[in-house]
């Protein structure tokens, strides 16, 4: 992981992408030059692995092209659409207002424009997500720092209306604020004078290099792809010093010298914990000499308690965050290693290239500034089940240790204990269901992306049925684990819209609990056939089986299976 590219080196890195698999349709409306920000961001998601396709709107058009039914921004039919004016010409709007009364109310009107124009998007039936930019806090200095306390001046309108929008955001389904602001903090000479006033060019060109690259962050969350497990090594990364050597007694930890840095490391780190990222920790160390910190130093911000995989011991480093992947059965490339030694972070980088491993500065007081601009942890949804993905995970190393005292997998299913429960969507799990589709990549017939909406929408309809499975055993409870979607169709069949199931519970015979569900309800409603479609991606190979294991049967049309209801036999499982 190398510093955020310049606009010129990412055409080259766009360039030496050979082919891509992931479409992606990303429609960019500007109210200024937006040319080199379109070229940049389908660089940078030419280079995330994504074939892009861009439509960029008219010059200082956003309004005539999203009224318009018959614009080209609506037969481009966009996943995303991003909205990016410049505070630039807000400014010169806001000047024509010619008295401070309206002035004082001008926030308003921009505020209003935007839900307008989420209003007419949806209105020309745009399901699209929309990425809509805060403007850049601009102050013209007329009034200093009075600025609060006069109405009518030009940066506290844009305060507020960069509030509008954020509060906004809380109730407009797949509408996200991206925050200018955030990003232009640590670009010096983020703007080009010259440049705006020939060419109308409102940013540097590596400026654009900058915020689409935060914005391809975030577009890969949408599409599913996003970090989940964040890997620490221990000595010089989590704490200064070596724990071996130097006894918990020397450790540099705590708030006092160079001991902040590792501490504030720490604290970002359980942070990311608290939302949902999981932690493991992979050191060359003396497995109980590298937890007694954890157990034993005061000013140990991290404890046991919020890890997930504990690796501690003097094998190859690679060969340890293997063994971190299978306990937590997420992809590599859902992985980010931390550790401040080059040679072990290239050893990692060769032998698991899908694994990201930032460079880490050599000054541990650069560490989390570095870290942190990488922007590495970006998410599209959030649930208060996240919180308890630590816990989960512990308790999954417990079922792994369990597997080597059976004697075969009948009596581990046995010893588990599973009780499930498959009931129809209820409300107060629909963001555990829509995150589920959105984040779910490896056990996925079709890999449908839902929102909030889309779900309640599906719990409605009177064409569609809803399946929500929820499982515990003797070690704890998993929570909602899978998800399915029925369409009925006219023809007295059913189609499987969706299917997804968290890959914790694999090989628990989950699927075969839900296909005996889901066919008695599917007999007692006389349809005479299930038809289920696999839609292969990159990440789904897991399910290619899945319908023919289920007893679903080949047809002429590649990927199209059928059940025949009146022949189908239960399946057994240890699920009651």
């Amino acid at each position: 992981m190398e510093p955020i590219l310049s606009f010129r080196t990412l055409q080259k890195e766009a360039k030496k992408i050979d082919s891509n698999t992931k479409e992606i349709r990303v429609a960019v409306l500007g109210n200024h030059t937006t040319t080199f920000f379109s070229k940049a961001l389908k660089n940078q998601l030419t280079v995330a692995g994504f074939d892009a396709q861009i439509y960029e709107s008219d010059y200082d058009q956003i309004d005539i092209t999203i009224i318009d039914a018959a614009s080209g921004l609506y037969d481009f039919d966009p996943e995303v659409v991003v909205i990016f004016e410049s505070a630039l010409k807000l400014k010169d709007k806001f000047y024509a207002v010619d008295d401070n009364q309206h002035r004082a109310q001008f926030y308003t009107e921009v505020s209003d424009a935007v839900r307008n124009r989420i209003s007419l998007i949806r209105a020309n039936n745009s399901q699209a997500k929309i990425i809509y930019f805060t403007y850049e806090l601009l102050d013209d200095h007329v009034y200093g720092n009075l600025f609060s306390k006069i109405p009518h001046s030009f940066y506290k309108q844009v305060w507020k209306i960069n509030t509008d929008i954020l509060n906004l955001s809380e109730v407009e389904q797949d509408f996200y604020v991206f925050d200018i602001n955030k990003y232009l903090q640590g670009i010096s000479d983020y703007r080009d004078w010259p440049a705006f006033i020939n060419s109308d060019l409102h940013y540097s060109i590596d400026t654009f290099a900058v915020l689409t690259y935060h914005i391809t962050q975030f577009i890969k969350a949408l599409k599913g792809s996003f970090k989940k497990c964040l890997i620490l090594d221990l000595d010089n990364t989590t704490w200064g010093g070596i724990i071996g050597d130097d006894g918990i007694e020397n450790i540099q930890i705590g708030a006092l010298g160079i001991g902040k840095a590792f501490s504030k490391l720490q604290k970002w780190a359980k942070e990311l914990k608290e939302r949902g990222i999981i932690l493991a920790i992979c050191s060359k160390n003396t497995e109980e000499v590298a937890k007694e910190p954890f157990e034993k130093h005061s000013e140990m911000v991290l404890r046991l308690k919020d890890i997930s995989v504990f690796v501690a011991n003097w094998k190859n480093k690679a060969d340890n965050i293997r063994y971190i992947q299978e306990v937590l059965n997420i992809g590599f490339d859902a992985m980010v290693f931390i550790d401040d030694n080059p040679a072990e972070r290239d050893i990692v980088r060769q032998s698991l290239p899908e694994v990201t491993v930032p460079e880490l500065p050599e000054d541990p007081a650069l560490y989390l500034p570095y870290l942190t601009s990488l922007n590495l942890f970006d998410t599209a949804s959030y649930s208060d089940n996240d919180k308890d993905r630590t816990a989960q995970y512990q308790q999954e190393a417990e079922r792994k240790k369990l597997i080597s005292s059976v004697t075969n997998m009948d009596d581990y299913l046995k010893s588990l204990k599973m009780e499930g429960v498959i009931e129809s969507f209820k409300e107060k799990d629909v963001p555990r269901i829509a995150q589920l589709t959105q984040r779910s990549n490896q056990f996925n017939l079709r890999t449908q992306r839902y929102t909030e909406n889309d779900i309640k929408e599906f719990m409605t309809s009177e064409a569609h049925l809803t399946y929500a499975v929820k499982l515990k055993d003797k070690f704890g409870d998993y929570g909602l684990i899978s998800v399915i979607i029925l369409e009925k169709k006219a023809d007295n069949s059913i189609f499987v819209d969706t299917w997804i199931m968290s890959c914790r519970v694999l090989k628990r015979g989950v699927e075969y609990y839900a296909i005996n569900t889901i066919a008695s309800d599917a007999a007692g409603m006389d349809a005479e056939i299930i038809v289920g479609e696999y839609l292969e991606t990159p990440k789904n190979k897991l399910v290619a089986d899945l319908l023919e294991k289920l007893s679903f049967g080949t047809t002429k049309t590649d990927h199209i299976y059928q059940l025949n209801i009146s022949n189908f036999k239960p399946f057994k499982h240890y699920i009651s």
